[in-house]
């Protein structure tokens, strides 16, 4: 993860965004993380000849977030949460030409939750 992306077939642009941010943190974590960067992408230049693989989006994120304090367990959730986030503001223009609210249908599939003790 980290590396590659299904639509950005050359540099995804919230990577290079994000890996200004990490910049201006600075540190030996951004250092190592741009260090890490240059040296994938020149092994999997080798391994993956004509195909440009890049940085995406995952990769800056984890360094700015930890850098920004967030534990380590909550980057998924977050990452997670800023995905619904846009895929709610992408369901905004499509709402508005059929003047109809989308309201998408989940099913919770995981285990029970375990009661809560009494106080």
């Amino acid at each position: 993860m980290g590396f590659g992306h299904a639509v950005y077939r050359t540099e995804d642009p919230r990577s290079r965004m994000l890996k200004e941010i990490a910049r201006r943190f600075g540190g030996p974590r951004v250092d190592f993380a741009i260090k890490v960067e240059r040296r994938v992408e020149e092994v999997l230049a080798e391994l993956k000849p004509g195909r440009e693989l890049h940085i995406n989006v995952e990769f800056h994120a984890g360094v700015v977030m930890e850098l920004c304090g967030l534990p380590r367990e909550m980057f998924t959730p977050t990452f997670a949460c800023a995905r619904v986030v846009g895929g709610w503001s992408a369901n905004i223009p499509e709402q508005a030409v059929d003047g109809k609210i989308i309201r998408p249908d989940a099913r919770y599939v995981g285990p029970s939750p375990e009661p809560v003790p009494e106080a």
